[in-house]
């Protein structure tokens, strides 16, 4: 079973350049490595900013590069704390994060993309939530959200990420659920973010 929502990428090309990374819940459970979550977000935004470098003593370049580091740090953060907060702690299926940089005619995309496995509870609780995501004005479900998280206090499952990602930055997002295996059953989520730089 494969099911696309929102904006999704499926094909990304291997002649651009890209980052990957990998998280194994083997080694060390994946909450335990949360506090290294800022930090793999930080990496990625760096890496990204070197094919974007200052202009001499230009402020518009550094500002634009600063925004655009920004951006990608606080994206990649989200992207990394959703896939190990919602990861099926069950499954043995890594996390995987990377940044893809795309150049399409005269359009730079910068993609971030991240994949977890879930459990059936929490994949249905976010495929509602994707489907309200993506039938609703964002800046309305923003406050609806707030409003709910106020009224919930043990909520964790806000979806104000994903929102802050769409009205601060800009970003088109898309999903992918997939079934990668059947005994036992594994779903993954991929949740792709599209930067237009």
């Amino acid at each position: 079973m494969t099911q696309i929502f929102g904006e999704y990428r499926e094909k990304l090309p291997n002649d651009h350049e890209f980052l990957l990374l990998g998280f194994s819940p083997r080694s060390i459970p994946i909450q335990q490595r949360w506090r290294n979550n800022g930090l793999s977000a930080d990496f990625i935004a760096d890496y990204l900013t070197t094919f974007f470098p200052i202009n001499g003593e230009e402020s518009s370049s550094q500002e634009k590069q600063a925004e655009l580091k920004s951006g990608v740090s606080y994206i990649a953060n989200e992207l990394l704390e959703n896939s190990m907060k919602f990861h099926d702690q069950t499954s043995s299926h890594p996390i995987k994060l990377g940044i893809y940089l795309l150049e399409d005619t005269t359009v730079l995309t910068v993609l971030l993309q991240a994949t977890n496995s879930v459990s059936p509870p929490t994949l249905d609780k976010f495929q509602a939530f994707i489907h309200e995501l993506t039938n609703s004005d964002p800046e309305e479900l923003f406050i609806r959200q707030l409003e709910k998280n106020a009224e919930d206090e043990n909520s964790y499952a806000s979806g104000l990420g994903l929102l802050t990602m769409i009205n601060d930055w800009n970003a088109k997002l898309g999903w992918k659920i997939e079934t990668v295996q059947q005994e036992p059953e594994v779903v993954t989520v991929t949740t792709v973010a599209q930067l237009v730089v």
